[in-house]
């Protein structure tokens, strides 16, 4: 069940988004969510090396030592966090969690970016996870509202957003540079309230 976290309270934690652990999976999961470290880097830019074919031309994630570096800097502000999503047998990343840009005040809201491991794509892991991941924006985090900007022709990733319940808001042309090239995307979001209602029993 989602608890929807007063702001008050996660303010007054004094806590940074990357020092709020996720909570536990439900019985049967088969993936977890957790913070990126900085002892993930090795494995990290392996994924983004392995799966450059799945993630090209959507997202283009850290592949360098030092763009992990900058990643994991970020992930520590105010901001901004990176949560992974790990299988529960072997820790394993099977995919990749961003919500940046995190707005306080009479916003309460972020954006939302996702990328799967090839090794563990097309296995319901990413919609699991994103299950996990939306509890967590608006338990813990206390958010209001997630924005995930996509490509149009990212099938998957709007499957994706879809699934888990995100609306299509509208059409940003040449909206994000990406790749070196400034790209249309379309804008899905969800709030707090269509996701209580989403889970609620009746």
């Amino acid at each position: 069940m989602l608890r929807r976290r007063p702001l008050a309270a996660v303010a007054g934690l004094g806590l940074r988004p990357a020092e709020i652990e996720p909570d536990a999976p439900s019985a049967g999961a088969r993936v977890r969510l957790r913070v990126l470290d900085r002892a993930d880097r090795e494995e990290f830019l392996a994924l983004a090396r392995e799966s450059r074919q799945l993630h090209r031309p959507w997202t283009y994630p850290p592949e360098r030592a030092d763009q992990f570096d900058d990643l994991f800097a970020r992930s520590r502000r105010d901001d901004f966090v990176c949560l992974l999503s790990v299988t529960v047998d072997g820790d394993a990343i099977a995919g990749v969690f961003t919500v940046s840009q995190i707005v306080r005040g009479a916003f309460q809201s972020a954006y939302l970016g996702y990328y799967a491991s090839a090794a563990y794509a097309r296995q319901g892991l990413m919609r699991e996870a994103m299950e996990q991941v939306l509890d967590h924006a608006f338990g813990p985090l206390a958010l209001h509202r997630l924005e995930a900007n996509i490509q149009p022709g990212n099938g998957p990733s709007i499957a994706l957003a879809r699934g888990a319940g995100f609306r299509l808001e509208g059409f940003s042309p040449r909206y994000l540079l990406i790749g070196g090239q400034w790209r249309d995307h379309e804008r899905y979001a969800i709030t707090v309230d269509e996701r209580m209602a989403q889970k609620s029993p009746s």
